[in-house]
């Protein structure tokens, strides 16, 4: 009786000893096949500038359903719903986005175009906000007032989604001077545009560019290291770019060997994030 209750104990034992060896090896070669994927991977950053929101759910819905993480710009913008971009009406779907992991920076809040730059000693810049009560209209801007829009649309996402956005900011339209972005870089924020192939084109018009020929050049010209740029909806497009585009987009350039990534782990401004999460918050900041 006592051998058989020894032997049943034994082997209850080596049961267990299999098993927890067999789940070890098997998180193992999961660990395994992640870095080999990960090694064979060719990433690609799928940006999106705010719009005016009214694809924005779908949109959301297919990063979701082929688990892609972004990297999303925000500013106040003119929405169909709401108040503005960055109006309470948008926060859920902010917070929601967090939550799923994406990345989020500065647009400028009042969507501030850049219209060139004033001669003297201290940086001043010609500016029109295409948002906002001052929309429209065309100021002279120091430094600092241009700063404070890029951290208020910075501070406005972190209000939402309870985290802190890249040190990035996109300026609208992609217009700049190397003067206005080394004073965006004197307030801690890092330039980040798109690449040539990246413009996805989904603010051309539709009748003169449609879908089906958008989403034709973009696969082939698409390359790794590609930062690549749509919005949540634009007033100038009839026909939503997205999600007719934006899935068979992904899933195309997934075939290919493309994986996603949000700006965190581009070469270019990884150097540039660790550092500024690294150094000490300035006084009253």
């Amino acid at each position: 009786m006592h051998r058989a209750k020894t032997t049943a104990l034994r082997l209850a034992v080596a049961i267990i000893f299999v098993a927890v060896y067999a789940r070890i090896s098997w998180a193992a070669a999961e660990i395994d096949l992640k870095k080999t994927a990960d090694a064979a991977c060719q990433p690609i950053y799928l940006t999106f500038d705010t719009g005016h929101m009214e694809t924005a759910p779908l949109i959301a819905q297919v990063l979701k359903r082929h688990q892609v993480k972004a990297t999303f710009f925000a500013a106040n913008e003119r929405t169909k719903v709401g108040s503005g971009s960055l109006g309470n009406h948008w926060a859920p779907w902010w917070k929601e986005r967090a939550a799923e992991g994406h990345e989020f920076a500065s647009h400028t809040y009042d969507h501030v175009y850049w219209r060139g730059d004033i001669k003297g000693v201290e940086p001043k810049f010609r500016v029109s906000p295409s948002a906002g009560a001052l929309e429209g209209r065309e100021f002279t801007w120091t430094a600092r007032q241009y700063c404070d829009q890029i951290e208020y649309a910075a501070e406005r996402v972190q209000d939402f989604t309870g985290k802190k956005p890249l040190p990035l900011f996109r300026a609208p339209g992609g217009k700049t001077s190397p003067r206005l972005l080394a004073a965006a870089k004197a307030c801690g924020y890092e330039h980040a545009g798109w690449s040539p192939a990246g413009f996805l084109g989904d603010e051309l018009a539709s009748d003169r560019y449609p879908n089906d020929q958008l989403l034709k050049k973009a696969l082939p010209d698409i390359k790794a290291g590609d930062i690549l740029l749509a919005h949540l909806g634009i007033w100038s497009r009839a026909d939503p770019w997205a999600p007719a585009v934006l899935e068979p987009l992904i899933t195309g350039l997934k075939a290919k060997g493309f994986c996603f990534q949000t700006l965190r782990e581009h070469p270019q401004f990884k150097p540039w994030i660790q550092a500024r999460a690294d150094a000490p918050v300035a006084p009253g900041r």
